[in-house]
């Protein structure tokens, strides 16, 4: 009545019904390219910001 599979085995399961990953189109963990993304424009940002300061100051 109360057995469940071990967690392992679900998620053995759970990854037998995926379909395989596209090469090139697909970034594994969703949250994470949202993370990557976010880096990457925050610094270029943060870039431009600064060289205007230094240049309106200079």
């Amino acid at each position: 009545m109360f057995y469940r599979k071990p967690l392992e085995e679900r998620i053995a399961d759970r990854m037998a019904t995926r379909r395989p990953l596209e090469e090139g189109k697909t970034f594994e963990h969703g949250p994470a390219k949202f993370v990557f993304v976010f880096l990457i424009v925050f610094v270029v940002l943060m870039h431009v910001v600064g060289l205007a300061i230094v240049m309106h100051f200079s």
